[in-house]
């Protein structure tokens, strides 16, 4: 069968990345991407090669991960999302599994992507759900975290929140929404949508928005951060534990 007789398939999946090294595969390391390729590659007997929408970072989780895969098989989508997750280690799971147009294309054809921080902010670590994040036992000022983190929206340099060392084209990105939620007494939830992310963005953001929570950082000097397009004047990098791939959106 040639690669234009081959059918289109989108997969969402979920997982938890404690004991990974991120999505993209890496000779020597166990990564997202290689674990879903091999389960799919016993399930239709041929080499599968999965194009993500995002490359989540090692120790990072995700609920609505996107891939989509070219494939001969002809087995149905319903049959073969029950096989992938058969095959699947218990901390991934194929959430959907259909049909989609030649065109569709996980990473090319997103219109943005939401991610989340989880910060539990009280005075007691949890032992439940420690791995999903980042404990801080200190009060911190969520009111004026939320007014930072809104300064954050539409189109912008982040040179000053990305990874150190990175390569890309462009550090412009558009962030279409944020907003910070509650769950519980101490659960905060940081929510950025954008039109791409830079590597380590979300997490450089949530460390530069917990010094302002913290008092060591006013919001005229978040502000400054953001316009100096200088990784070395934001703060720390948050746990990775903490970040979540909640959706992406086409």
């Amino acid at each position: 069968m040639t690669h234009d007789q081959k059918k289109n398939y989108k997969v969402v999946l979920e997982y938890d990345g404690s004991n990974y090294h991120g999505w993209q595969r890496q000779k020597g390391l166990l990564t997202i991407q290689e674990v879903v390729e091999t389960s799919l590659a016993i399930m239709t007997q041929r080499p599968v090669r999965l194009i993500g929408a995002g490359r989540t970072d090692a120790g990072v989780h995700a609920r609505g991960q996107v891939a989509n895969f070219l494939s001969e098989t002809q087995i149905p989508p319903a049959r073969l999302l029950r096989g992938l997750n058969s095959l699947l280690p218990e901390d991934i799971v194929a959430l959907e599994l259909i049909l989609v147009p030649k065109d569709f294309h996980a990473r090319f054809k997103a219109h943005s992507k939401v991610y989340q921080y989880r910060i539990h902010n009280g005075p007691i670590p949890p032992a439940l759900g420690r791995q999903y994040s980042w404990h801080i036992s200190r009060p911190l000022k969520w009111g004026a975290m939320a007014k930072c983190l809104k300064l954050l929206e539409g189109r912008h340099d982040f040179t000053s929140f990305q990874a150190a060392g990175s390569s890309v084209r462009s550090s412009e990105r558009v962030v279409l929404a944020t907003e910070i939620t509650s769950v519980g007494e101490h659960t905060r939830l940081i929510n950025i949508e954008a039109n791409g992310f830079l590597r380590h963005m979300v997490r450089n953001i949530t460390g530069t928005l917990v010094d302002v929570g913290s008092g060591r950082l006013t919001e005229e000097g978040f502000a400054a951060i953001l316009a100096a397009r200088d990784r070395q004047q934001a703060g720390m990098t948050a746990p990775a534990r903490g970040l979540c791939l909640l959706e992406v959106r086409y």
